[in-house]
């Protein structure tokens, strides 16, 4: 954490001075605002908090409940959940404060009694190193708490406005606050009355049922499975050995139960199969009560004894995989000649099971896609083609979640009998892992993602997938730490420079690049950023070279890879790494000895793979969706 260089801080550092719109901050939303987010679940926080960061952006939150969340919904954290949860600077905390999931464990019919069931197999939760962050299990209030949190430390000061709900929205054709939205209150001394707000942007997070959905007339495609599980947090005495990891269980004719450790060590949730679902009377399914879904969770259990002492939260739910047409509000038959002024992210926009952790992780990265979009335009570093792009990569992976989650919903409720191989289960989760966890997302070629003709100088970061952290030292300090773990929620453009084999300052493709960087007209770093902002105001260059870092004398790296910011113009020396010997990133990685420049966007996807000498291809691409200065 960098601070002081704008003058001494004697409280807490990660409390940003407040500044624009956080300065005399009104209580009330106001009359106009940059951006109008409705629902403030995973989606809308992960986005206010991402939003909080401008300080000259407008950005409001409304959630039709009284205050904050305080139990159930979804529990499960992904891997790349927690990576996310690093650049907005809680995943310490959330981890110290998470059930961590080391493993899962199947339990089946026993083949000498199929009326009792038995562990037949436990499976590694990462056999393939995917992340150095743990899946962990933390209901989603806190996590959204971890947001407002991080919303209030910003320079905007933002929190929630509670007690709001959306009634609906009108967009004019032209105007600089387009969206006429409709807000009633639902809570305190105003219960009951209306006011309008005018929005240059409204973004719908909120929910299944959304209205900012059906005001902009977005389908759902998709339906229900027909089948339905009811879920419990638990407080229970049990002789069933594995309450606190994770379990599938397979019973003979009762059903399936996923079970699911709590945080605090003594609670557990359970994913109970009810069944079928007659499609003409579904609402008889949902009228099943805790105690029946008790008994039947008994009844898949035997011969171990769950008695439970209390129940924290219980809900029935169908599986639905739904996704809608668009995200936004640009009808097919006109996209390309508007932008878009209205979007939906989250469950607003795609809907599936609970059992495979995809909603919250999903939803989330939603509004970190967006977030920095909505930024680039409203502070004018991009034009608002931009946001065409939300739709257009988020769309895709919200079928793709879909598909994947009819899958896993299918083995979940499938009985043992009807499988070809006693250990399918086990085979299809330890195929599914790597998508589970978050890390299959892949955006294709576009305006802000490049193609793959250089990829093999950085094989180990594909481009369109998300950053993959390695260990490294920085070179100032000697500090060993991981290079992906520097980069916040801040709306930058982060730009690894890995270096060849030349020592720092020796004459070489590097030291031609920092040159460039430093002084050519077309660089990003002259081209784009403003004229008295820091050189690393838009565009977080670092440099990590091959030597270890007792080889690399800093005062030799050129000036590109060293900034100065604040008003004293002080020199950061932080941006200068060295690979680690036992964890060489270059090997780790697959980067070419002959380096390789890794452009990665704000919200930590590979945008792109050059050599780097490509200065004018560089350039090039960065002007497809960048505005220059001039």
């Amino acid at each position: 954490m960098q601070f002081h260089h704008h003058g001494y801080v004697s409280g807490d550092p990660r409390i940003q001075p407040a500044a624009g719109v956080g300065i005399d901050r009104p209580a009330q939303i106001p009359g106009k605002v940059d951006v109008l987010i409705v629902g403030a679940g995973p989606a809308g926080m992960i986005l206010a908090a991402q939003l909080a960061q401008f300080p000259g952006i407008t950005t409001r939150i409304v959630e039709r409940r009284a205050g904050r969340l305080e139990i159930g919904q979804a529990d499960g954290i992904q891997k790349r959940s927690v990576e996310t949860f690093e650049a907005f600077g809680f995943a310490d905390e959330i981890v110290a404060e998470g059930c961590e999931v080391t493993q899962t464990v199947f339990w089946k019919p026993d083949p000498a009694n199929p009326a009792r069931i038995v562990r037949t197999s436990r499976e590694p939760e990462d056999a393939h190193d995917t992340s150095e962050y743990p899946h962990i299990l933390v209901n989603q209030a806190r996590v959204l708490d971890y947001f407002e949190q991080a919303m209030q430390r910003a320079p905007t000061r933002m929190r929630p406005d509670y007690g709001l709900e959306f009634v609906g929205l009108d967009v004019a054709a032209t105007g600089e606050y387009p969206v006429a939205v409709t807000l009633r209150h639902t809570a305190g001394d105003l219960t009951g009355q209306t006011r309008v707000v005018q929005a240059r942007y409204v973004v719908g997070t909120d929910g299944a049922h959304s209205r900012v959905r059906g005001a902009i007339g977005c389908r759902f495609t998709g339906g229900a499975s027909n089948h339905a599980w009811g879920v419990m947090d638990l407080l229970a005495v049990t002789d069933f050995p594995d309450t606190r990891t994770k379990c599938v269980i397979k019973s003979e004719d009762q059903g399936s139960i996923l079970l699911i450790p709590r945080e605090g060590g003594f609670m557990f949730r359970l994913y109970v199969d009810l069944g079928e679902v007659d499609p003409e009377a579904r609402s008889t399914i949902r009228q099943t009560t805790v105690e029946q879904t008790i008994a039947r969770a008994q009844a898949i259990l035997r011969p171990y004894v769950l008695d439970v002492r209390h129940v924290a939260w219980y809900s029935v739910y169908e599986v639905g995989h739904r996704v809608c047409d668009r995200f936004d509000d640009v009808p097919p038959d006109q996209a390309g000649r508007r932008m878009p002024r209205v979007f939906i992210a989250g469950d607003a926009s795609h809907t599936h099971s609970a059992k495979a952790g995809q909603g919250m992780n999903v939803s989330m990265q939603d509004g970190f896609n967006l977030g920095w979009k909505l930024a680039h335009v409203l502070e004018g570093r991009s034009p608002e083609s931009l946001l065409a792009s939300y739709s257009a990569e988020r769309q895709v992976i919200g079928q793709n979640i879909i598909d994947f989650d009819k899958r896993w919903a299918t083995t979940m409720a499938t009985p043992p009998e009807q499988f070809g191989s006693p250990h399918e289960v086990e085979a299809a989760y330890a195929q599914i892992t790597e998508f589970a966890q978050g890390f299959m997302t892949q955006y294709a070629p576009s305006l802000i993602t490049g193609g793959g003709e250089h990829q093999h100088l950085a094989a180990g970061f594909p481009i369109g997938k998300r950053f993959h952290s390695a260990r490294v030292t920085r070179v100032a300090d000697a500090r060993p730490l991981h290079l992906g773990h520097q980069a916040r929620a801040d709306g930058r453009w982060r730009l690894y420079v890995f270096a060849d084999a030349a020592r720092a300052g020796e004459a070489s493709p590097t030291t031609a690049l920092a040159t460039w960087l430093a002084e050519a007209a077309d660089s990003p770093l002259r081209a784009c950023t403003p004229a008295g902002l820091d050189a690393n105001a838009w565009f977080d260059v670092k440099v990590i070279y091959q030597q270890p870092h007792t080889e690399v004398d800093i005062a030799h790296v050129p000036d590109a890879f060293k900034p100065r910011v604040g008003p004293w113009q002080l020199v950061d020396h932080e941006n200068v790494f060295a690979a680690l010997a036992d964890e060489d990133i270059f090997a780790q990685r697959a980067i070419s000895r002959e380096g390789a420049l890794v452009l990665v966007r704000p919200d930590q996807y590979v945008a792109h793979v050059l050599p780097l000498s490509a200065t004018a291809e560089f350039a090039a691409f960065l002007r497809g969706f960048m505005r220059s200065r001039a």
